[in-house]
């Protein structure tokens, strides 16, 4: 496909899977199946839980639960189009498709970051001023965190989807990815990207870095209210109302960084895919079990 412009680009190709031997293609397609009807399974069982038991009806419950949901649709903007191709023989992705694959799958991983952000918050209030935990967590609050949060995280979508449809592609429309990577997708670009190299770093990277920042702040004051508590036992019951958060935090930031704050020479097709594959693939799979594995409310149920 040299010589072309944007409007005779019909499709990209999605060498994830196809870039490895055929045994190797097998057990990377089972793989992926198995993670990914895990988290349909553990997340939707999760909201299930929520939803039915009044016990958990309270706001920290209420973010987890908005959590699992995008985490099913975090995993289901890229992982059925993989299982598709491999079935299908075929790694083709249309270029209106490729472009709404970037849009949610942006839209969803800004929502993780946000509600982890809005959990760490609900941890911090719980634990530093919990004789005004229910006076400050009110359902309208905790309604207007979640709202917020899904209009920043779809207006920030809309942009960078925006831009990137205006850009030309020649040449080489292979994708080394098992999905559209705004990062692969600019590398495809005859057209200058300065427009979006711009809006990744100032509008992407503020809204990636204030709920980090919001995060890390929370867990600051948390430490010092908890490093207060005379007692050893009043200090492990504190720290463990956000031991489970705090695992899913460093597990979605761990990989992030590992990804996109690495430099450019120690990067590898076969790297990136992994890493790109443990925040949309394995951690939603994993944030139910840690969640219920490490939640005595959970457990109880």
């Amino acid at each position: 496909m040299s010589s072309i412009n944007q409007s005779s680009v019909s499709e990209f190709l999605l060498l994830g899977l196809s870039r490895q031997p055929q045994h190797q293609q097998q057990l990377l397609f089972l793989l992926f199946l198995i993670m990914y009807l895990a988290t349909v399974l553990g997340n939707l069982l999760i909201i299930l839980a929520i939803s039915t038991d009044s016990r958990l009806h309270t706001p920290m419950y209420f973010f987890l639960s908005n959590l699992s949901f995008v985490d099913v649709c975090f995993s289901s903007s890229s992982v059925p189009k993989v299982l598709a191709n491999h079935i299908l023989g075929s790694q083709a992705i249309s270029f209106s498709g490729c472009l709404t694959q970037l849009y949610f799958l942006s839209v969803f991983a800004e929502m993780d970051n946000f509600l982890l952000a809005v959990m760490a918050y609900d941890r911090f209030v719980a634990i530093c001023h919990p004789l005004h935990y229910t006076a400050k967590m009110t359902h309208q609050l905790c309604a207007l965190l979640v709202v917020e949060s899904w209009v920043v995280a779809n207006l920030n979508a809309l942009l960078h989807t925006v831009l990137m449809a205006r850009l030309s592609f020649c040449g080489d429309n292979i994708i080394p990815h098992f999905f559209c990577d705004v990062t692969r997708l600019l590398k495809l670009s005859c057209s200058d990207t300065h427009l979006n190299d711009l809006m990744i770093l100032y509008v992407t990277g503020l809204i990636m870095l204030a709920p980090f920042v919001c995060i890390l702040v929370s867990y600051i004051l948390i430490a010092c209210a908890v490093l207060r508590v005379s007692s050893t036992g009043g200090r492990w019951k504190a720290f463990s109302t956000c031991g489970s958060h705090l695992a899913v935090v460093c597990l979605f930031y761990g990989t992030i960084i590992s990804l996109y704050f690495n430099p450019s020479s120690s990067h590898s097709a076969g790297r990136d895919m992994a890493a790109a594959m443990m925040y949309t693939v394995v951690t939603p799979m994993l944030n139910p079990f840690i969640y219920s594995l490490r939640n005595r409310d959970m457990k109880g149920l």
